[in-house]
Order: structure tokens, then sequence, then C-alpha cells
């Protein structure tokens, strides 16, 4: 069990913390994001990262890299007709080098700079996505977001707000799809390469895994609600608290 691999503690920001408090907290924290993302193209990332980053910032990025893999694919499954794969074409491979760079921050940080990182990149994705301004879908827009995205994704797995600024006017099922598609692929990109760059321990593994489970229900609970709930409103709700969250983060980090 990986309750097992944390025994008798997780090393967070706060000090020693029981395994099973770690894991009640966690899949809290995932199954929210994921119900979030399920609804609204992006969010897993933007919940969980910060509360894991406080937990264990040593089983970041790698464990939830891992967990939200499967959300995507979950997507795709229902709404990959509407993918904009032009757009794919062009922000994809520009999430190579973004993804090199990534390896090198996350090889050279320590666990506590690190989860500072994660604080300043959510705070940046808010920052985004509350910038009340269009960017245009363009070949260069799309090759500079896939680039931002692919260093972010692969550093702190919160990659998806600059792809979600561009697409952000396009209708809900083709932001949804989209995101998605780019996510799942982007997504074995990085996971590719931090294993290669030897970032991807046993235990970022048996995280990761454990996690799926929760990614799951969270998509299931997402779609159930989505008719029922207010975008606008659950978005507002949402960065407030990972805003909270990341001012957190960053608190700690500094005081540590």
């Amino acid at each position: 069990m990986f309750a097992d691999l944390l025994t008798p503690t997780a090393h967070g920001l706060f000090g020693q913390i029981d395994a099973w408090v770690f894991l009640l907290v966690a899949a809290a924290a995932v199954l929210a994001g994921a119900a979030v993302q399920s609804m609204v193209g992006l969010g897993l990332g933007l919940v969980a990262a910060p509360v894991i980053s406080f937990l264990d910032p040593t089983l970041m990025p790698g464990s939830l890299l891992i967990a939200v893999i499967i959300l995507p694919m979950l997507t795709l499954l229902q709404e990959r007709r509407h993918v904009d794969w032009r757009g794919m074409a062009w922000g994809l491979p520009a999430r190579v080098p973004g993804t090199l760079l990534g390896v090198w921050v996350v090889a050279f940080l320590e666990p506590r700079a690190l989860a500072g990182v994660v604080g300043v990149m959510v705070l940046l994705a808010v920052l985004l996505s509350v910038w009340a301004f269009r960017v245009r879908i363009t070949p260069l827009s799309l090759v500079a977001a896939g680039s931002l995205s692919g260093f972010a994704g692969t550093a702190t797995s919160v990659g998806g707000p600059p792809m979600a600024l561009l697409y952000q006017h396009e209708p809900p099922e083709r932001v949804r799809a989209t995101l998605a598609a780019f996510f799942l692929f982007g997504g074995a990109i990085s996971l590719l390469a931090l294993g290669v760059g030897g970032q991807l321990d046993e235990r970022t593994v048996a995280a990761g895994v454990a996690a799926i489970p929760f990614v799951g229900i969270g998509f299931l609970v997402g779609n159930r609600i989505r008719r029922w709930v207010d975008p606008g409103k659950l978005r507002v709700a949402l960065l407030c608290v990972v805003t909270v969250s990341a001012i957190g983060l960053l608190v700690q980090a500094a005081l540590g």
C-alpha cells in the first residue's frame, strides 16, 4: 500500500504529517480538482498542486502528472470530435523545449524551493485567468503558449493556464476537448522527460497511481453536476481558494 511508503510520516512544509492524513487530504484535493476540470477544462493542477506541495513537496510534480494523465483520456472519450487539431499541431511540438527546461528546474531545486515555484506558478495562473483581454489563436501564440505550458507543467504540474488563456472564448466543449488532448500528449512528454532525468522515484509513482481512482471519481462527479453549476461562480470560488493556497505556500516556503 502507498501508506507503507510514507510510514511513519510524510515530510511537508508544516513538518511531519501522518501518512493517512496525507492520503485523505490529498485524495480530497485531487477529487475536487478533477471535478472542476471535467466541468471547465482545467483545475486539477490548480487545486491539487498547492495542497500536495504543502503536504509533501518531494512528491511534486511527478505524482500529480501521473494522476492527471487519466483525466484527459476520459474527456476525449466523450468529446474528441471537438479537438482543435490544427492548434495542437502548433502548440504540442513547442512543449518540448519548455519541458526540458522544466526537468532542469526539478533536478536542481530543493523540494522547499520547488514548492515556492508551484506557488508562483499558481498565482500567475490566477492572474492570467482574470486578465480580461483576448489573445488571438495564431501559430505564434500557440507556440508561445505551448512552450510556457511545457515548462510550467513539467516543473510544477500546473501547465494548463497558458493554453486555456488562448481558448477561453471558444465554445466550452472545444475548450475541454482541446485542453484534454494537449494535457494527454503533453503530460506524456513531461513524464517521459522526468523519467529519463531520474525524477520519478518509487514513492512518486506510487502516490500518482494511488490518486488515479480519485481522479476518476472526480470526473464522474463533475459530469453529474456540470448542468446545475454556474461556471462563473465556480470559477470565482476556485480562484479564491487557489490564491489563498498559493500565498500560504509561498509564505511557508519563505519561512521554512
